[in-house]
């Protein structure tokens, strides 16, 4: 092979491996596929995020054990972070003995470990009917709230969140509570005056908590609530 065509094949040779060099270097060769070049590059897998489809529930129409199951159970099926679990009736009584309006009014603040609505996008009703559907499994009989119907706020009963919470302790004379039979220990305490036992109360007294546990009645509600205590032991106070 002579040297002139020796370089004719090594200038063949350059030409031929131009586009790859012109790849390497950063540049593109003109008449590029571009849609088949992406196809071979992509990932292997892709991630997608899940738009809402047609059987997605509309806002504000899922049922008590739809919010349940979807939210409310990942807790209260075991009783994750103190959550009272589903079924325990002992746990779940002085909790349903303030009321459905109350037990709402709670879990959309949120409460302890668990976060407002607890985590979830329900609306207040949606959060009464999920609340109805796990209190009913644990010793309530509430009724889920009319289509439309906001929460009550009026409609506490001091008679069934006393005989709930405070009579829990009060009639075993627990941690040193005094006993419902005890009236001259109620006297004393009546004696005061209503609104001090209240202020008392609030502060919390020896082994019983602030507010008595009932965190989440108002001041005034809670002063119902003692008043009828007073009265059913014998020591009205004014």
């Amino acid at each position: 092979m002579n040297k002139q065509l020796s370089r004719m094949l090594a200038l063949a040779g350059v030409v031929a491996m131009a586009p790859t060099f012109a790849l390497a270097m950063g540049g593109r060769p003109k008449n590029v596929d571009e849609e088949a070049v992406n196809a071979r590059i992509q990932p292997l897998a892709q991630l997608k995020i899940a738009g809402g489809s047609a059987n997605t529930a509309a806002a504000g129409s899922r049922s008590g054990e739809e919010l349940y199951k979807a939210v409310c159970g990942a807790c209260h099926e075991a009783g994750v972070a103190g959550a009272p679990k589903t079924g325990d009736k002992a746990a779940w009584a002085p909790r349903i003995g303030v009321g459905l309006d109350v037990l709402t009014k709670t879990a959309k603040a949120g409460k302890n470990a668990m976060p407002p609505k607890g985590g979830s996008d329900a609306t207040d009703e949606e959060l009464a009917r999920a609340i109805v559907f796990m209190t009913n499994q644990s010793g309530a009989n509430f009724k889920e709230p009319a289509a439309g119907a906001k929460p009550a706020t009026s409609d506490k009963n001091p008679e069934e969140i006393a005989k709930a919470t405070c009579f829990k302790c009060h009639e075993t004379g627990e941690k040193g509570a005094p006993k419902l039979s005890d009236q001259g220990a109620w006297r004393q305490r009546a004696s005061k005056g209503l609104d001090a036992v209240t202020k008392t109360v609030i502060r919390g007294h020896g082994n019983m908590p602030a507010r008595g546990g009932l965190v989440d009645l108002t001041d005034s509600e809670l002063k119902s609530v003692i008043a009828y205590l007073l009265k059913e032991v014998g020591a009205e106070a004014k």
